[in-house]
């Protein structure tokens, strides 16, 4: 007997289907209670996915309501300073489709955004997104299909927000020891030392 779920019918008879409401919380458009969610969040989870369909997932994060709501089916989205292998980018030249996940530190529910995504070098949409005197070289504008928010489960589950819960990041391996793991050319030791100097001139943040 096979342990493999194919069908969504067989999906479907394990899991159940939605109800009229949650089926009715979805939007094609940001209206005035949900821009709320973009306006207050300071983090914000992007998906893309190639165009052989390979995923990615990038965390963006800035002063909150960094993502602008040029109107209520469109977004822009500023590109700061990364590591250059611009994952995300060039997906979305192959693959327009991308997922925005927008998180508020203490808050449980999140809003999920799906759309599609261009990128643009427009300096009149550009310019209000500049932070420390610094305008990002380019943007995405999202162009938006669907709108809804997601419930709290998995929070309360993990209980993400609990303090109580956060740990040391000397804890875990340091980004250095990972590099070094990867490629024996690095000197994990120095490769943290330099990069905590950067961070801490918050060199190649904006």
């Amino acid at each position: 007997m096979s342990t493999h779920i194919t069908t969504e019918a067989e999906l479907r008879e394990l899991i159940g289907s939605s109800t009229a409401v949650v089926q009715s919380k979805i939007s094609d458009s940001v209206n005035d209670l949900t821009r709320q969610f973009i306006e207050r969040s300071p983090f914000m989870l992007l998906a893309t996915s190639s165009a052989d369909g390979t995923c990615d997932v990038s965390p963006r994060g800035d002063p909150a309501g960094f993502v602008h709501i040029l109107d209520e089916r469109t977004l822009l989205i500023p590109e700061r300073p990364g590591n250059k292998l611009a994952d995300s980018l060039r997906n979305v030249l192959a693959n327009p489709h991308v997922g925005l996940l927008f998180l508020i530190p203490g808050v449980g529910d999140t809003l999920r955004v799906n759309g599609r995504a261009i990128l643009t070098t427009d300096d009149a949409l550009l310019e209000p997104l500049a932070v420390e005197g610094k305008t990002p070289k380019l943007g995405l504008l999202v162009d938006v299909d669907e709108v809804f928010t997601h419930c709290s489960k998995a929070f309360i589950r993990s209980d993400l927000w609990n303090p109580e819960r956060h740990i040391e990041r000397n804890e875990l391996p340091s980004q250095g020891e990972i590099l070094h793991s990867l490629n024996s050319t690095v000197d994990a030791g120095q490769y943290d030392v330099e990069r905590a100097e950067r961070y801490a001139q918050r060199e190649g943040i904006y």
